[in-house]
């Protein structure tokens, strides 16, 4: 869970770093406004960090224990990690009941949710994610369970 986190982290900061290099030449502030009116150019996109054959086995271990499965490519093994940074990010989704199934960049999410919004969500989520080609979804939305016999009192008591 913390390499995740750690990982989550580490794409925030890139993403952040990346928005945040656009402009940084000599002079670049001296006419901050003149130009407001126009549209702005995009930032240079920077490399992604690269995703080694090493973090790729880890990642397979992590989803084998899991139940997952991931595919024999490192694309396979990186849309992996992505999708389950983003899932961990995302307070609608409940990441630990979503299983992550990753094939020749084709995905399949399997598990239950609580409802038709996180199904959706989870399945937004796989789609949008890079590199990915298809998603298959088949999470089962199940209402979440209720204590049993709540109200029922704990004994019987008899009278004589």
């Amino acid at each position: 869970m913390k390499r995740r986190l750690m990982l989550l982290a580490a794409i925030a900061a890139l993403g952040l770093g990346v928005g945040a290099c656009e402009n940084t030449g000599p002079g670049a502030n001296a006419n901050a406004n003149a130009n407001m009116s126009e549209p702005r150019a995009a930032a240079t996109p920077t490399a992604t960090p690269k995703y080694t054959e090493e973090q790729a086995r880890e990642e397979r271990a992590r989803a084998k224990e899991n139940k997952e499965t991931i595919g024999d490519t490192l694309d396979d093994a990186w849309i992996h990690t992505k999708i389950v940074a983003k899932l961990i990010a995302n307070s609608k989704t409940p990441e630990r009941k979503i299983n992550v199934d990753v094939v020749k960049n084709a995905v399949t999410l399997r598990g239950s949710v609580d409802s038709a919004e996180e199904k959706a969500e989870a399945e937004r989520i796989a789609k949008e994610t890079e590199g990915v080609q298809k998603v298959t979804n088949q999470l089962k939305v199940v209402a979440p369970s209720k204590p049993a016999n709540a109200n029922k009192s704990a004994a019987k008591t008899k009278t004589y």
